[in-house]
């Protein structure tokens, strides 16, 4: 026969926090102009409860490679505690490094294959860089929320799981500052947010030794 306090604590538990569902469409602009749909599939919509809820890491590392001088994806998005790995597909010399307060990393360089596995212990925005090309960039978004997604390329979105009550949902894109809404999420919630972009695509940076970069006509180094 069970205890009482057993069963009290039992039922504690099955209770919970009732679960829903946030759906919506993100539009961004530029200038005041439209930009296409397909731009919003590099946007990260997040939401943090009021309340907040445990974040736990992942245990297999996401992937954010080198590919055709681009970081790809360019932005990701993980939970604190979880890692990243680095891959270089291509046929020359990368790096990968961020002087992020918290985040700061450095790869060294490395050519094609698996790339170094880096932990990212502190919520925050991670900045990317490679040391050989100037032209390369990317942002690793380390959260302390478990609830995030990314933009389709038609602008959509899904949030699942959330629990129920109030809390702010975040739009993070690299070329426009964070859009921050507070709101109450019941089931069905559906919205609509629009996002104005005024950044230069390739954000100004230094090299990693905090110096601008060389200019040099070859590639490989």
């Amino acid at each position: 026969m069970m205890r009482p306090s057993l069963i009290l604590s039992l039922l504690l538990i099955s209770v919970g926090v009732s679960a829903a569902d946030l759906s919506g469409s993100l539009r961004l602009f530029a200038n005041g102009k439209p930009l296409r749909a397909t731009e919003a599939g590099e946007a990260i919509i997040y939401f943090r409860p009021k309340s907040p809820v445990l974040a736990p890491p992942v245990t297999v590392p996401a992937v954010m490679s080198t590919r055709r001088k681009q970081f790809v994806p360019r932005v990701l998005a993980i939970t604190a505690g979880s890692s990243v790995r680095f891959p270089n597909e291509d046929p020359i010399l990368h790096n990968a490094f961020s002087t992020s307060p918290e985040n700061a990393f450095d790869t060294g360089q490395y050519g094609r294959g698996d790339g170094r596995v880096q932990v990212f212990g502190k919520p925050g925005l991670v900045r990317v860089y490679c040391n050989v090309h100037h032209s390369m960039f990317g942002f690793v978004l380390v959260l302390d929320t478990p609830f995030h997604t990314r933009a389709d390329a038609a602008g959509r979105f899904r949030l699942e799981g959330l629990p129920e009550g109030e809390g702010e949902l975040v739009v993070f894109h690299d070329r426009g500052a964070p859009l921050r809404q507070q709101m109450t999420v019941g089931q069905g919630s559906t919205i609509e947010l629009k996002l104005d972009l005024n950044k230069r695509r390739v954000p100004a940076h230094s090299n990693k030794f905090g110096k601008p970069y060389a200019r040099t006509p070859n590639a490989h180094y």
